[in-house]
């Protein structure tokens, strides 16, 4: 069924067109992305599909009584209340049906009502009704409810008496997704929901959104993310839409295919073109072939002229060279300490950069991440130990909080003025390679937009030609072209990489290796953010095995054994882990099938619903035929859910006896 529908929508400024004839339909449970490059207008049209502006030309039709929630980019909860005041006052309803049984338990109690049996009767007949719809409406279970989302969200119990108020930023942008989230809306409208999440967050985040129950319309530059929570995705580019099934990847894929299909088509054209035009050019002034050409003339008067693919779009094309080479030992830090203000946030962290490898450092937020950067770069002391750079190393930074632009001067002048003898023209030129053309060099930089400013910094970066790069969030504000531009020239980069970064598959593109910092220190990955998050996984199942092998002994040791034989737990917990690794491959499996059906059937139940209450609608039941439509779908349902719940208790009857 489909909730919404955008239809021949056109959005001017000006006489400019942003984009004309764009169409969507969102249906019922879906899962789509809305991409394109900063400046497309994908937040101008998430505003008209959300009711808050309305299209040029156009319109967006929807279902009757659907329920839309809005979170526009970077949009914050202001409220006086608390942080649980806030949270559940989604559940105004809930609390009203428990003031009601309360007020009616304290009837039932009364002596009065007691002595007239028709009176209480009537009110126990009440409070049966309303204890129901209390129930029904997930009454006892709302508050864990909210619990569990502010969990995910990383606000814990002793923050619930915190007023909404005293927040940052970023935690009220949070808050306000956490109450949307418990809103349960038709149809959740997201606009850049992964900003200020760390990446345990994102991974709760991701995992509620795939079991969420209603329609998702996501614009995020997470490519991780989308290729995780959609399955469908519009990429709004060239003013118009196009729309692909699949995850982000697949989207990759198919608009690859897509362009290079267009592409021969177009080049065939115009040979076909270019061969007809010269037959006219030799032939018009011809007297035995002069109706011949007038012929071709015509058949070039009448062609439908493909446009050339993608020809109104730049990319930025950069890269990073190192001016000389360092030696094969770059970086050494060892048994460290970071921290500022005499509090430690991280203790013993190590780290040995080598020469062309690219480290990802990830953590949560407020780890220590880029206080490690910043203690390398000698900007905060270490609290203990020290950094020692290799031979002939020299490092070039990117700071996410872009301090080292200088906001009263021009994006031309910030470049110039550090390479003085570099020819205007050339700094024109690199400028333009970063998509700063015309008059944007002569812009101020506190004009700039922050993804303007991010590829302004990385300008100044490529023109330091360093050896060894350091970043912090340097795709932070970048839109995903600019992001893939930038993970080939950091791949092409013969020289070496220590990076912080939240976006997962950025880091699966570029890194060698990953670092995670916690508060016991660092530990080095060998590999990728995938292979990261496998081995992470692996270390929990192993400590889990190790821990049951342990209780399991303590358990079963002898009373009066004053000397025990020693045990290898690790040993043992290591056979164990191994022993019960497929059995744990299962048992996720098993889960994942099991919450698929479930959320299946709640899908089917929702649409019988549906149609149950269209057939009690007047005009629709005095329609003998469109009665019959409507049983029809019903009596498909009907089958469909036995045997989905048929298939549901199969899989949860298997998963049942591995537990």
């Amino acid at each position: 069924m489909i909730l919404l529908q955008v239809q021949q929508v056109m959005r001017r400024f000006g006489a400019d067109v942003l984009f004309e004839n764009v169409q969507m339909d969102i249906q019922e449970h879906g899962r789509v992305a809305l991409v394109g490059r900063n400046g497309a207008g994908k937040s101008t049209l998430l505003k008209m599909i959300a009711g808050e502006t309305v299209p040029d030309e156009g319109q967006i039709s929807m279902r009757k009584g659907l329920t839309i929630g809005y979170l526009a980019q970077d949009q914050g909860l202001n409220s006086d209340n608390t942080i649980w005041e806030e949270m559940s006052s989604v559940f105004a309803e809930l609390h009203k049906l428990e003031a009601q049984m309360h007020q009616l338990e304290a009837q039932l109690s009364d002596p009065k009502i007691m002595a007239d049996e028709t009176a209480y009767q009537q009110t126990l007949k009440t409070y049966d009704q309303v204890q129901t719809d209390f129930q029904q409406k997930n009454g006892y279970g709302y508050q864990a409810e909210i619990r569990g989302v502010l969990h995910g969200f990383q606000f814990d119990a002793d923050v619930y008496d915190k007023s909404v108020t005293a927040l940052s930023g970023g935690q009220k942008t949070q808050l306000a997704l956490a109450k949307l989230l418990l809103e349960k809306r038709d149809l959740l409208i997201l606009d850049e929901p992964t900003n200020h999440l760390d990446v345990e967050t994102l991974t709760w985040l991701e995992s509620y959104l795939q079991s969420y129950s209603g329609a998702l319309l996501i614009v995020s530059h997470d490519r991780y993310f989308l290729d995780r929570v959609v399955n469908e995705v519009y990429d709004l580019s060239h003013h118009e839409m196009v729309h692909y099934t699949g995850n982000y990847d697949q989207y990759v894929q198919q608009k690859a295919a897509r362009i290079q299909a267009e592409w021969k088509h177009y080049e065939k054209q115009q040979a076909e073109i270019s061969k007809l035009e010269d037959f006219v050019n030799r032939n018009i002034v011809r007297a035995s072939t002069t109706k011949r050409a007038q012929s071709r003339r015509k058949q070039l008067e009448k062609m439908d002229r493909l446009e050339r693919p993608d020809g109104d779009e730049k990319t930025a094309h950069f890269g990073f060279h190192a001016a000389k080479q360092s030696g094969n030992i770059v970086l050494t830090v060892k048994d460290a300490a970071v921290g500022y203000d005499g509090r430690t946030l991280s203790e013993p962290d190590t780290l040995n950069v080598k020469k062309h490898e690219a480290i990802a450092i990830v953590g949560p937020n407020g780890i220590g991440k880029s206080t490690l950067l910043k203690s390398i770069l000698g900007q905060i002391p270490f609290i203990k130990g020290q950094a020692v750079f290799g031979t002939n190393v020299v490092t070039g930074y990117y700071d996410q909080e872009q301090k080292n632009l200088h906001d009263k001067k021009t994006v031309l002048s910030e470049l110039w003025d550090e390479h003085p003898t570099t020819p205007e023209k050339d700094i024109r030129t690199i400028l333009g390679s970063f998509l700063f053309t015309g008059e944007d060099v002569d812009k101020p930089i506190n004009a700039l937009s922050g993804g303007e400013r991010a590829r302004l910094l990385l300008t100044k970066l490529a023109m330091q030609n360093d050896n060894f790069l350091i970043l912090d969030e340097p795709t932070n504000h970048l839109d995903i072209d600019s992001r893939e531009v930038l993970e080939v020239a950091l791949n092409d980069f013969d020289g070496t990489l220590l990076f912080v970064s939240h976006d997962r598959y950025f880091i699966n593109q570029v890194a060698t290796s990953v670092v995670e910092v916690s508060p016991t220190g660092t530990e080095l990955f060998l590999g990728d953010y995938d292979y990261y998050i496998d081995k992470k996984q692996e270390q929990a199942e192993l400590a889990a095995a190790a821990a049951s092998e342990a209780a399991e002994n303590a358990a079963s040791a002898a009373p009066d054994s004053s000397v025990a034989a020693p045990v290898d737990t690790r040993s043992k917990g290591q056979q164990n882990y191994q022993a019960s690794k497929q059995q744990q491959r299962e048992k996720r499996k098993l889960e994942r099938t099991v919450a698929a059906l479930e959320a299946k059937m709640t899908a089917l139940d929702e649409q019988a619903t549906a149609i149950q209450e269209q057939m009690a609608q007047p005009e629709v039941s005095a329609d003998v035929g469109q009665l019959q439509d409507l049983q029809k779908q019903l009596d498909a349902l009907t089958t469909e859910q036995a045997t989905v719940e048929e298939d549901w208790t199969e899989q949860a009857e298997a998963l049942e006896e591995l537990d």
